[in-house]
């Protein structure tokens, strides 16, 4: 029976771990009837509908920028996943979810109201960046200081994390999806040929990089050519690839630098002996950890499981209670952590 749960609501994906496992992972996307706006599908089916439903049918994201969009959606979807991956197996479990850096309350409040209302009980709602420092079994005992960057989906979140709270944060609204749209654009045009956002994605893990590749690659896609309105195949290399998501590629590493230049000097002499934490999804792009390394003039260190970083964080919370004792998750700036 699952007593302790980590829920991450991202944008992109659900994820639910329990029991020292990820149990369920599936995409943040409802399809519902136009009409009634019930759901019909949810996760990786729903997922394969985008671009593709009839008028009868349309795809909703219910989280975007890693905040909830659609209440109801939001809450429908995460009853459906609770109930895929436990069953009737829940009583009254203790729940960590996380959300990005530097929300509002009512937002804290929000997702708090949707887990409930899925069959959440005892909940916290944590933010990212304090997860993957849980996660990373950091020493909160002293006040030093450790940056931690997460690129999702729909959000980059940048955190300077001091005696287990958050001394300078900030959630940016560039991310993984950014790159896939670059892509897109970029086809366009120079290719005259419209893609869909499951194929910007396929070219983006299957040839993108965010440093030049010793020996450039090439991929076949697929997309619609927008004079004749035809299908049309075409071949796109990595550099093409890597030209043309530059400008996300450096609006993140420049996020890096806003932040670093708010840090106190001290904060910031910690980081440049301790390095920068990467992870999120959008780090698995090639060469990523090695641009902002070269960047930023920061050690550069790739979490080992970056997909799910945020949401084994948030389950080492619940194991190690202790590590909350002098915490409020409900403040984000360090001068407000009340320590006993």
């Amino acid at each position: 029976m699952a007593t302790e749960i980590g829920i991450d609501l991202g944008t992109s994906k659900t994820v639910i771990f329990s029991g020292s496992r990820v149990v369920l992972e599936l995409p943040s996307v409802v399809t519902v009837d136009a009409e009634t706006w019930e759901p019909v599908y949810f996760g990786e089916k729903a997922k394969q509908t985008i671009g593709r439903t009839p008028e009868s049918l349309i795809s909703v994201n219910p989280i975007v920028n890693g905040v909830i969009s659609d209440y109801y959606i939001a809450e429908s979807m995460l009853k459906d996943y609770m109930q895929k991956a436990f069953g009737n197996k829940v009583m009254r479990p203790k729940i960590m979810a996380t959300l990005p850096a530097g929300l509002t309350e009512l937002q804290h409040h929000t997702l708090n109201n949707v887990v409930e209302s899925a069959g959440g009980r005892n909940i916290t709602i944590i933010e990212g960046p304090l997860a993957i420092a849980f996660g990373l079994d950091l020493d909160f005992s002293s006040p030093r200081g450790s940056l931690i960057v997460d690129i999702g989906a729909g959000t980059t979140d940048i955190a300077v994390i001091s005696m287990g709270g958050i001394a300078v944060c900030d959630s940016f609204k560039t991310a993984s999806y950014d790159i896939d749209n670059q892509i897109i654009k970029y086809i366009r045009k120079e290719y005259n040929i419209e893609i869909g956002n499951l194929m910007a994605e396929s070219i983006k893990k299957n040839i993108g990089s965010a440093i030049e590749r010793p020996i450039e690659i090439a991929t076949v896609a697929k997309g619609r050519n927008i004079f004749t309105g035809l299908p049309e195949s075409f071949e796109i290399t990595s550099e093409e690839i890597r030209e043309a998501i530059m400008e996300v590629v450096l609006s993140i590493c420049n996020a890096i630098r806003q932040v670093l230049n708010r840090t106190d000097p001290d904060l910031v002499a910690d980081i440049k002996e301790e390095g920068l934490y990467l992870t999120g999804g959008g780090s698995l792009l090639n060469g990523f950890d090695k641009f902002i390394s070269e960047y930023t003039g920061l050690n550069v260190i790739k979490l080992d499981d970056p997909v799910h970083s945020i949401v084994r964080g948030a389950a080492a919370a619940l194991r190690k209670p202790e590590l909350m004792k002098n915490v409020n998750y409900q403040l984000r700036s360090i001068n407000e952590l009340k320590i006993e």
